[in-house]
């Protein structure tokens, strides 16, 4: 008898713990906003006019400026649409703990600074991301090809050098790409889809299809690794 009432009492706590999750949300989530806010310097208060974490009610998050939820009732990130806010700084932390987000827009801000090169640790289920027409300096991180899930990735205008890393041919399901307006040098590696000239365009040392061929130099295999 005491082990069904003990029994009894443990689905009455998971039922009221899941009910705890569904109404106010995975911690993470919340902290995700919260540290992505506090890296970032927000000038013209699009994050501050909305972004009050005392509101833990139902779904909360989902009304800030630019988070969209899994579904309203619910604090789980699914997108995060932060472009043309001004916002300064580097690339924001924090964003691991949105751990069920999938696209991330920081495009058209004033962010500066090198794309981190575990990426792929901070963002893994991530299909579109955008970061264009920032500052974003360096190079491309190759960690981005373990991004697996990119159908799409914006690094345009930006103050990207070096190569583009071969290995982003990994990305299978990449049908939008875009690096024009960088400062990006050597062969295009031959990615499984086409990508039009202007998606590389305007990168004075990038050559091979679909810009000029490259003259005078090794040639490259399939995988994008340089040979002979």
């Amino acid at each position: 008898m005491e082990s069904s009432s003990a029994f009894v009492f443990l689905i009455q706590v998971f039922v009221w713990s899941l009910s705890c999750t569904i109404i106010y949300g995975t911690p993470g989530d919340i902290q995700c906003l919260k540290t992505l806010k506090a890296s970032l310097k927000d000038p013209n208060n699009y994050l501050s006019s909305t972004w009050n974490f005392n509101k833990n009610t139902e779904g909360f998050i989902c009304r800030f400026n630019g988070v969209d939820c899994w579904h309203p009732d619910e604090n789980r990130v699914l997108n995060l649409h932060l472009s043309n806010m001004g916002l300064q700084g580097k690339f924001p932390l924090g964003l691991e703990n949105c751990s069920s987000m999938t696209g991330l827009d920081l495009s058209s801000n004033d962010l500066s600074g090198p794309i981190p090169s575990d990426i792929s640790k901070r963002i893994p289920f991530v299909t579109s991301l955008d970061l264009s027409y920032n500052g974003f300096s360096g190079e491309i991180p190759v960690g981005l090809a373990n991004c697996s899930y990119l159908n799409t990735l914006n690094l345009q205008h930006n103050r990207l050098t070096g190569q583009i890393p071969g290995q982003l041919v990994q990305l299978n399901r990449l049908t939008q790409f875009n690096v024009s307006d960088n400062s990006l040098s050597g062969p295009i590696p031959v990615f499984n889809a086409s990508f039009p000239a202007f998606s590389f365009s305007n990168n004075v040392g990038l050559c091979g299809k679909p810009l000029n061929d490259c003259t005078g130099g090794p040639k490259k295999s399939r995988s994008g690794v340089i040979v002979g």
